[in-house]
């Protein structure tokens, strides 16, 4: 073609400009409304508070800002008192918790706390953007900066030199630390420096990138269109910041009881014989179980929201008779809708417009499980609002959770999705899909979430998704998608699940055993330890593996992961505190020990050990053919949960871990509510044990309880009863009291276990001396209190 016009096509040309950045410029000046405006050489810049110690920065390139809000944001912006002083050569908005200055040649804003200590600034590179209208942000950093969060992230806890994608994408291939996008695009992280905290949340859909690994002094993010629109969260601890983070995005409900248990599942229990000799199995064997998943195979071709007659000839019933039982049916519901002229809900969602489509009108077909598939245009509240409504298929005959999958969404083609040019309606304000890719789990979600929470008559739903972004906690727990049974992947699974947890998601969980390939009855065993103490608990594996029910490799690996099971229903109490805790604050239940001990330098990328809440510390075993390892024990004194060992802080410890046991230490000041063993959430508990490790310094725990199923705990049904301690040479002072009593618990009397007592030291309850026994090898002093 050199002999045609093409010779002189302009795409010929050696060198382009279209990656050169831009600068935003000087100001030229600004105005003050009801937010800060600055008019610079190159663009726009609006400014404006959430709250005193939450700001907002915007920029657009040639022109104002629209200060659009992505689907994650919940919160509105608040008439927040500022003060803004002018300088020759900058510009000082000072609002209570936080300190803007504003450099005017060249615009950059460097972001302080009231006294005085920098938080984020822009140096000699600021805000700038393509000729493609690619936008980024380059801040200083600095070299004690560890950065953590960005949400479901392989590789160790903190993320200072990597580089990492926000695209969500189904990854089946096995992961390892340089898998980048995976499911879920979380663009938020938190930086802490000297034990000090802040966070940035940056509200862009488009395909973005956070650059933590081109300099050691300086980082950037960015994405691939949109505007630059960026929130700065002052801490400054580590929890302030999620609790800032969570108050943009928002919180999860409290999830229903059931939904913390033990969770059985498997691609795929492909009929309901399968399915009935499953749960005879668990109930022989005595092991709990509160939900079994049924894998794509359930349905009639793949097709949602139908069973297949042949497999499933009794469905209602059985989903019934497993509800009486106490286990919960979670059927997976993938977006995709069979391309089938004769398929009802395929008819609705042409006649009714609710699938994606190009911008000439033609609806976007791609294939997937079913076949050739159309997709919900879930931008679209009436598409939404209809996607809920089919839940009612699952909700009368029993179901109250659903398992969402394939919602990146993903598409069996090249590009692993959806054609970028597809056109989302977005409620008359449409987007490609390029710019809403990234949101389309977390609609997807929303939908499935309200229809489900709509047609169960105040119980509450139970939502688990592979995909989603900022805000997914409102309506989902995040399982960390297609993992594969090595040891490798136990491992990763640890600083995954903490950084999500930091991340504003608290529910969330890696398939115990792993997914894919063969597990072994070690790893199986090691993976249920440390599946008792994550959030979400489920064990899952692929087509053609092999077995990883608990019984599956004999008899001694199914005595103990009958023993972690049984321990999980044990911890309930406390575990169902935490997740209060999480719905109040944000605040992980699953803790990376950064967050207790940020001015700790051991913990700063402590990847193989975490916290449950505040003081119960978890050391899996992550190694086949291991029965020792190094623990780390920060300030303070701790117990082995087993033996009541004593150990100081503030150190390494080797610890003996054979294979039926889990490393697990509780810290001296800890109150541990704890309950008898069940085999389902549903049964009741008669009685609760609370464990008290008194120190001289009195702690407090407050234990929460509601009726674990309904939506009355915000209707104020529920119980608070705060328990303190302390103790000094010659007795433990005990308080127990209940703060709010809206709820009447199951259980009608406490066995309290006071640990560390050694000598008969006197027991005082409410001022009143209690007789009780004591186990003088353990020291542990036990008496009995009557509800």
């Amino acid at each position: 073609m050199q002999d045609t016009s093409f010779a002189i096509h302009p795409g010929n040309e050696q060198a382009s400009n279209s990656n050169q950045y831009y600068d935003i410029g000087a100001l030229l000046d600004y105005e003050k409304t009801d937010l800060f405006h600055f008019r610079c050489k190159r663009g726009w810049v609006s400014l404006s508070f959430y709250a005193d110690d939450i700001v907002r920065i915007t920029m657009k390139p040639l022109s104002k800002p629209t200060l659009e809000s992505s689907f994650a944001l919940i919160k509105a912006s608040q008439d927040v008192h500022t003060i803004c002083e002018a300088h020759d050569q900058y510009l000082l908005i000072k609002a209570a918790g936080l300190h803007l200055k504003i450099n005017k040649n060249p615009f950059r804003i460097s972001a302080y706390d009231p006294l005085g200590r920098l938080l984020v600034a822009e140096g000699e590179r600021g805000m700038a953007f393509t000729q493609k209208q690619e936008i980024i942000c380059f801040k200083e950093m600095d070299a004690a900066d560890h950065f953590y969060g960005f949400g479901e992230k392989t590789g160790f806890l903190d993320k200072r030199g990597e580089n990492m994608t926000m695209w969500n994408t189904d990854v089946f291939a096995p992961h390892n630390p340089e898998t980048d996008a995976l499911y879920e695009s979380i663009p938020y992280f938190m930086t802490i420096r000297n034990g000090f905290a802040h966070g940035i949340f940056f509200d862009n859909t488009y395909r973005s990138v956070f650059d933590l690994k081109s300099s050691q002094t300086r980082y950037s993010f960015g994405a691939e269109g949109g505007e630059l629109d960026y929130y700065i969260l002052a801490g400054p601890t580590p929890k302030d910041v999620i609790t800032q983070y969570t108050t943009l995005t928002g919180r999860m409900d409290i999830p229903p009881k059931w939904a913390l248990g033990y969770h059985q599942s498997r691609y795929s229990y492909k009929n309901e014989q399968e399915v009935r000799e499953l749960v005879r199995n668990f109930k022989n064997k005595e092991i709990p179980v509160d939900a079994i998943y049924l894998d794509i195979h359930y349905m009639d071709g793949y097709r949602v929201f139908t069973f297949d007659y042949d497999r499933f000839p009794h469905a209602h019933s059985l989903i019934q008779e497993l509800k009486a039982e106490g286990i919960n049916i979670v059927p997976i519901v993938d977006p995709g809708v069979k391309q089938d002229a004769e398929y009802p809900i395929y008819q609705e969602g042409v006649r009714e417009n609710h699938f994606c489509k190009y911008l000439d009108g033609n609806i976007y077909v791609g294939e997937v499980w079913p076949g050739i598939s159309a997709f919900p245009d879930f931008s679209n509240t009436n598409v939404r609002k209809w996607w809920g409504q089919k839940q009612k298929f699952y909700t009368d005959m029993g179901i109250e959770g659903i398992w969402n999958d394939m919602n990146e969404p993903a598409v069996f083609n090249e590009t692993k999705t959806m054609d970028l040019s597809v056109i989302h309606e977005n409620d008359g304000n449409p987007k490609t899909h390029r710019e809403l890719h990234n949101i389309y789990g977390l609609l997807m979600g929303e939908a499935t979430y309200t229809g489900l929470k709509e047609q169960l008559s105040g119980k509450r739903p139970f939502v688990l998704t592979r995909a989603g972004y900022a805000g997914v906690q409102r309506y989902a727990a995040v399982w960390t998608g297609d993992n594969r049974s090595f040891w490798e992947h136990m491992q990763m699974a640890i600083p995954m699940c903490m950084n999500l947890g930091l991340s504003g998601v608290p529910f969330t969980g890696p398939d115990v055993g792993g997914f894919a390939h063969d597990t072994t009855g070690e790893l199986l065993t090691r993976w249920t330890q440390l599946g008792t103490f994550t959030p979400y608990f489920r064990n899952h594996s692929n087509l053609g593996t092999v077995a990883q029910e608990p019984w599956a490799f004999g008899e001694e690996v199914e005595m103990i992961t009958k023993k972690y099971i049984d321990l999980r229903y044990k911890w309930l109490p406390h575990l169902y505190t935490l997740f209060r805790e999480a719905h109040q604050t944000g605040l992980p239940v699953m803790r990376p020990l950064v967050l207790e001990y940020p001015n700790d330098p051991h913990t700063s990328n402590l990847s193989d050990q975490f916290l449950i809440g505040e003081n119960v510390l978890i050391a899996p075993i992550t190694r086949p053919s291991t029965y020792h390892r190094v623990v780390y024990l920060p300030e303070g004194t701790w117990y082995d949960y087993w033996t009541d060992t004593k150990f100081a802080g503030g150190k390494h410890i080797m610890v003996s871990a054979p294979l039926d046991t889990l490393p697990i230490f509780v810290k001296e000041g800890a109150i541990i509510p704890e309950a008898p063993a069940k085999l389902s959430t549903k049964v009741p508990d008669e009685q609760i044990m609370i464990h008290l490790y008194p120190s001289q310094q009195q702690s407090e725990y407050i234990l929460y309880e509601d009726d674990g199923s309904t939506f009355s705990y915000q209707n104020n049904q529920y119980l608070e009863r705060k328990i303190t301690c302390h103790h000094d040479e010659n007795q433990v002072e005990i308080n127990i009291e209940d703060i709010y009593t809206g709820y009447s618990p199951s259980w009608k009397s406490m066995i309290v276990h006071v640990h560390g007592v050694d000598t008969m030291k006197t027991i005082y309850v409410n001022g009143q001396e209690v007789k009780g026994s004591y186990l003088k090898d353990k020291q542990i002093f036990t008496f009995e209190l009557n509800q």
